[in-house]
């Protein structure tokens, strides 16, 4: 029985051994008191834990290994803060301007290697080009001259670490420098040298927020003419069974979404619907949210938090012949366009029974309450900006985008713009 007792202990002293905490300290007049931690699959933040706020600090326990991208989230001030783990501890400290983050001092090893590194490539992708055309108006033996050679080289000093002890930050590096960086001279890779490279990365690729704009590099590779034959091929080498393939699939079907390249969206959310194994997490949910919001079907409820223009306490309360759904925000310059033609139309709209409904993915009160006064519709917002709930739940990617429904809030059409809102409503 003994035995029994201390081999659980040893067991139970590995389990928390594998267990890193984050450690985050902010100034007096931060008012947010609840936070929540996010991991990453993909470009989907995924949350692991929740803290509230003691003694101005925050401290979150990750009860699994995790290697990557981290995020902190503080709902009621809609405002984070990023940093990487390499299964360690991580500790941090930021200080505020106006009530939000202005600055964040990493305080532990592996953050400071990171944005050391972060901060190097930044200035040789947006200053060192700079200087190398500078230089030549000058003496290298003139004091300006000498300075500015000073200055290069030291950009061009690489930043000292050890490669072996940090391995998710040497993937990382070398892999954006690769596939990402503008650096002159640096030529792009090819599309098989993507393909190639999404199919045998190990598991840092999910974890390291580089495999969305390295499939946007990809299908930049390829014109119009190529993108079916050129995804094909990459989705045969990862293959769409596997959890890699499935999540490669996941972004592409939404990246399309975004670029409203409906024909791809269509074919490839079909796969992934077809498929007969065991789909992950991630393109799960992918599908999940492409039902939600699939022509003929009924769309998802939302109650209202602080809805103007309005006494119905939900979106299926509204009453019409149809309703026009805009997911919006006061900074989207075309979502400012398209709201601009829809003023000039909304009382004829209304005349036929059809209601306008907005939710704004803004952030800032201030900048809503300022648009929102001037518009005749009903609006509402979680100010949460991509954290709203309404944004998985209406598969939502980009602003403006649009959906109308009927008497019944069956979906009835997704159209691109306002114009295709009124061809469709034959009000052009």
């Amino acid at each position: 029985m003994k035995n029994i007792i201390v081999l659980s202990l040893l067991l139970i002293a590995v389990f928390f051994k594998a267990q890193f905490s984050v450690n985050v300290k902010a100034p007096s007049d931060f008012t947010a008191s609840e936070a929540y931690l996010y991991k990453l699959n993909g470009s989907k933040d995924l949350i692991v834990d929740k803290a509230i706020k003691k003694n101005n600090a925050w401290i979150f326990n990750v009860k699994e290994k995790y290697e990557g991208m981290m995020k902190i989230y503080f709902p009621e001030t809609n405002s984070s803060v990023s940093f990487v783990t390499e299964n360690t501890n991580v500790s941090l400290n930021f200080t505020t301007k106006n009530g939000k983050i202005a600055k964040t001092d990493y305080l532990d090893d592996v953050n400071l290697i990171f944005y050391g590194l972060q901060d190097q490539q930044k200035k040789k992708e947006q200053i060192l080009p700079a200087l190398y055309q500078i230089v030549t108006f000058y003496r290298e033996d003139s004091p300006f001259g000498k300075a500015l050679n000073d200055e290069i080289n030291n950009l061009n000093l690489p930043i000292q670490y050890n490669k072996s002890e940090h391995a998710f930050i040497d993937y990382y590096v070398n892999n954006y420098r690769k596939f990402l960086s503008e650096t002159a001279g640096v030529k792009s890779p090819n599309n098989d040298e993507i393909i190639n490279f999404l199919n045998t990365s190990n598991d840092f690729l999910e974890t390291s927020s580089l495999l969305r704009p390295i499939l946007i590099s990809f299908l930049s590779n390829s014109n119009k003419a190529s993108l079916n034959v050129e995804t094909d091929k990459l989705l045969k080498t990862v293959n769409i069974e596997t959890p890699r393939g499935q999540t490669v699939l996941s972004e592409l079907i939404d990246i399309f979404d975004v670029y409203s390249l409906k024909e791809l969206k269509t074919k490839y959310l079909a796969e992934a619907k077809a498929l007969k194994c065991t789909i992950n997490e991630r393109l799960s949910g992918t599908i999940k949210s492409n039902d939600n919001t699939a022509l003929g079907t009924i769309i998802p409820n939302y109650k209202f938090l602080s809805p103007l223009n309005t006494k119905a306490k939900s979106l299926h309360e509204v009453k019409a012949d149809k309703k026009v759904l805009i997911f919006w925000a006061s900074t989207c310059p075309h979502c400012e366009k398209e709201i601009g033609e829809m003023m000039t139309k909304y009382a004829e709209l209304k005349s036929k029974n059809i209601e306008v409904i907005g939710f704004s993915l803004d952030t800032d009160k201030t900048a809503y309450a300022d648009k929102v006064k001037l518009l005749p519709w009903i609006n509402d917002t979680e100010l949460k900006g991509w954290y709203s709930s309404y944004v998985e739940t209406y598969n939502i990617h980009a602003t403006p985008t649009f959906y109308i429904v009927d008497a019944s809030n069956k979906i009835v059409a997704t159209p691109d713009n306002f114009l295709e809102v009124l061809n469709f409503l034959g009000l052009k």
